[in-house]
């Protein structure tokens, strides 16, 4: 049975953690030329708001679908055909540098699709939430599945 198939609305799971870094953060400012004193610049931002530099909105979503990876079974990898789309995609609190996060997912609806790879697209709400339970990204996802 495909994953598609298997799959209950309603159903959740949550994945490991993993702590975002300085190393993350500036490797991240690198590859995406997102150089903002807001991710970068200790000094500024210690004068700032927030109080220290922040991570980007950008590296948190990735590492995001970094851990929904990891956290499907090598039947759910074998039965994704494509990352199919991001809905609603706020961020809603900061991430610092050390903060441990982790992602809560439901599945909230199916739509089966006539493709000739795919039976359907599967949508996930999404939670990223660091290590005090603070919601700091929330969208949701799409999966075109076998």
């Amino acid at each position: 049975m495909s994953t598609f198939e298997a799959v209950e609305i309603g159903e959740t799971t949550t994945t490991r953690g993993r702590t975002i870094t300085e190393a993350d953060v500036m490797n991240f400012a690198g590859v995406s030329g997102d150089f903002n004193h807001i991710h970068t610049d200790a000094e500024a931002m210690a004068e700032s708001g927030f109080g220290e530099r922040i991570a980007h909105g950008a590296l948190v979503f990735s590492a995001m679908t970094g851990l929904l990876w990891l956290n499907r079974s090598e039947e759910e990898k074998g039965d994704v055909v494509a990352f199919y789309g991001v809905d609603r995609l706020r961020f809603t609190a900061p991430t610092f540098f050390g903060d441990t996060i982790h992602v809560e997912h439901e599945v909230v609806d199916k739509e089966p699709r006539d493709h000739p790879e795919a039976s359907g697209v599967i949508r996930y709400e999404v939670r990223v939430k660091n290590q005090r339970d603070e919601v700091v990204l929330a969208c949701e996802t799409l999966s075109l599945m076998k």
